[in-house]
């Protein structure tokens, strides 16, 4: 059980949308919306090992519209493969159209061919994580492997954040024997996300309806499972 303090931390609303117009043409279109949205960082690679039960539960509860679900997986940044330093475990709880997420820091670990279930487990054991994480964690294993490059915006108030996400990828993964030799690539599709948090609801129909752009339930997690597991066309 998560505790009831955390499940209100970081609510926000997120508003998808599935974009196949060109890098260009969907950054003019950001950077042109009255909103005054101006990129922030640096563009970066984003890659999650994703987890889920056996009987792929988060999957399902997503594709039948469960209006109380949640992902969880481990995140990091900059090269897929080798030496994993400063991952991140992650739980996306979603209660209606509401999200938050509960991170904790991991200890490095190494993703190659010998990565495992096992791996996983001593990861987690060496981690500084509460009761309940280790609790469900222990109900989980590796399901989906995926990476993306994001382009990070926010208007000038600091109110609203934008994340573009190009070269999308997709790999199965599972307890143990993993090559990673098998890649679905998805090169033609462009996830924009418009990120707020609960207060700023009432004036996030004026930045969305300005995109050229139709809303999306899309989910990189599902996509990837129906790729990779279940070879259904993205």
């Amino acid at each position: 059980m998560i505790p009831e303090y955390t499940q209100l931390k970081n609510s926000r609303f997120e508003r998808k949308f599935v974009c196949n117009l060109s890098n260009h043409r969907i950054e003019l279109e950001v950077k042109k919306n009255p909103a005054l949205f101006h990129e922030i960082f640096n563009e970066r690679y984003i890659n999650n090992i994703y987890l889920d039960t056996n009987k792929l539960t988060y999957y399902y509860d997503n594709i039948i519209g469960n209006s109380d679900r949640k992902k969880a997986r481990i995140r990091w940044y900059g090269d897929l493969f080798g030496k994993v330093n400063s991952p991140v475990l992650e739980f996306k709880i979603k209660s209606g159209v509401v999200g938050h997420k509960i991170s904790f820091p991991l200890k490095s670990f190494v993703l190659n061919k010998d990565f495992s279930i096992e791996n996983l487990t001593e990861i987690f054991e060496n981690s500084d994580l509460p009761t309940w994480a280790v609790f469900d964690l222990k109900k989980l294993q590796p399901t989906l492997v995926n990476r993306y490059k994001r382009k990070y915006f926010r208007t000038f108030d600091k109110k609203y954040r934008i994340t573009l996400d190009s070269e999308l990828n997709y790999r199965n993964i599972s307890n143990r024997f993993n090559t990673f030799q098998s890649v679905v690539k998805d090169n033609n599709s462009i996830i924009l996300e418009l990120k707020y948090d609960l207060p700023e609801d009432k004036n996030a129909d004026n930045i969305s309806n300005y995109f050229p752009f139709r809303m999306s339930k899309s989910s990189k997690y599902v996509n990837g499972i129906e790729k990779t597991h279940f070879n259904i066309a993205i």
